[in-house]
C-alpha cells in the first residue's frame, strides 16, 4: 500500500528516530501511558521522553486530559497523529517484513528512498529535495542505504564523473510504504 505521507511530512516523522514505532505503538494500543511505552519500545526513559516531546510539538500526540485513572491511557494521537501513525504503522511493518532494523536506517533513509523513488536520482538534487540535510548526512545515509543493499550507486563515467542512485527490489518496497 502507497504511503499518503508527502515527503514533507515524511521528513518531519524522521527527524526522531524512535518516532515511527512511538507512533505505530500508540495508534496500535488506542493510547498508551509512560510506562508502558517505555517497555514496549525497549527504549531508555530520556529517548523516550525526547520522542514524546516531539510528537507533542509536531502536533501528533496530546496528553490525555482524562488521564489518572490506571486504566485510562496518558497520550493520545491527533487526527494529525492518526494520519501519521497509519502511514508510521506500514512503515515498521515492513521494516519488519525487510528484517531491517532502526539501528540500520538513518534520519534521512526514508526520506531519501522516497526521494530517490520520485526519480531523484543524482546527489545534488536529492541535496536539493532535502534541503535541511547537509551533504555529509546525506552521503552517509548513502552509504548506509547501500550497505543495507536498500540503493544501488553507479558511477558515469563522463567529465566530471557523477553518481546515479537507484532502488534496489527491497529498497522499492520500503519506498512503497514510506
Amino acid at each position: 500500500m502507497p504511503s499518503s505521507l508527502s515527503l514533507a511530512d515524511l521528513i518531519a516523522l524522521s527527524r526522531n528516530r524512535w518516532a515511527v514505532a512511538l507512533l505505530a505503538d500508540v495508534a496500535a494500543h488506542n493510547g498508551a501511558r509512560f510506562v508502558e511505552l517505555l517497555h514496549r519500545l525497549d527504549l531508555s526513559r530520556d529517548s523516550l521522553s525526547r520522542t514524546l516531546d516531539a510528537a507533542k510539538v509536531a502536533g501528533w500526540i496530546v496528553p490525555n486530559p482524562g488521564h489518572g485513572h490506571p486504566l485510562r491511557p496518558e497520550y493520545l494521537l491527533t487526527q494529525d497523529g492518526a494520519r501519521m501513525a497509519l502511514a508510521a504503522s506500514a512503515i515498521l511493518a515492513t521494516q519488519q517484513r525487510l528484517n531491517l532494523s532502526a539501528a540500520q536506517l538513518t534520519r534521512w533513509s526514508l526520506p531519501l528512498v522516497r526521494a530517490i523513488d520520485l526519480g531523484d536520482q543524482r546527489f545534488n538534487a536529492l541535496s536539493r529535495t532535502l534541503a535541511p540535510a547537509t551533504p555529509r548526512a546525506l552521503s552517509q545515509s548513502l552509504r548506509s542505504l547501500a550497505a543495507s543493499h536498500l540503493v544501488t550507486r553507479q558511477l558515469v563515467s563522463d567529465y566530471p564523473p557523477t553518481s546515479l542512485y537507484s532502488l534496489t527490489d527491497t529498497g522499492m518496497r520500503l519506498a512503497r510504504a514510506a
